[in-house]
């Protein structure tokens, strides 16, 4: 399992959540938030999807690699994810190696943390 994967994820869902309760000039404290997130566990894996498509989207895949989306990514690694939990069930070794051969990333945790990191930014 990609476990930098999922703690990436789920920082993303967390920081979604916050930028979404402030566009409404709301403030909220931890225990809402809390609150909050938890009432949305039941849609979260809809929710790591669309981050997913959002995380590596097509700017981002463009400039790290010669692809032009995540989904051809995947499809050139002979990779079938349609879920969260499909792409965790990818061994990390066949990510890394797929990683290291079609991006400039050496690693499938590279490649993520740099993807959070410009997304947050």
């Amino acid at each position: 399992m990609h476990k930098a994967n999922e703690c990436g994820i789920l920082k993303l869902i967390l920081l979604e959540e916050v930028i979404r309760l402030k566009k409404k000039n709301k403030p909220i404290s931890f225990d809402e938030l809390l609150k909050e997130l938890q009432g949305a566990k039941s849609s979260e894996g809809e929710q790591r999807q669309v981050a997913l498509e959002e995380l590596f989207n097509e700017a981002f895949m463009s400039r790290c690699s010669s692809l032009k989306s995540f989904e051809e990514f995947l499809h050139k690694g002979n990779f079938t994810a349609k879920t969260q939990e499909d792409l965790n069930n990818i061994p990390d070794e066949l990510m890394d190696r797929h990683v290291d051969r079609e991006t400039h990333f050496t690693n499938w945790k590279a490649m993520l943390d740099q993807a959070t990191a410009e997304y947050n930014g």
